[in-house]
């Protein structure tokens, strides 16, 4: 069995999306820190737990695995 090169390329696209994701998330501090402390905490709680469904990773860890999108 040769090792697939799909798993060290998805390993680094799904480090990438995380990356930018909170990047993003945390790009609107500036925003978020003049909220009232309890919508802060709303905030990065929702933006926290949203990447899991926003980006597309169960798809990217089933083409790491298998080789198709699916």
């Amino acid at each position: 069995m040769t090792p697939s090169w799909r798993k060290p390329v998805g390993m680094f696209v799904i480090l990438a999306a995380v990356t930018i994701w909170c990047v993003l998330a945390a790009s609107l501090s500036a925003v978020v820190g003049g909220w009232h402390p309890l919508l802060q905490a709303v905030y990065y709680l929702v933006a926290g737990i949203a990447w899991i469904w926003v980006l597309p990773l169960r798809r990217m860890l089933v083409w790491m695995e298998t080789g198709r999108w699916g």
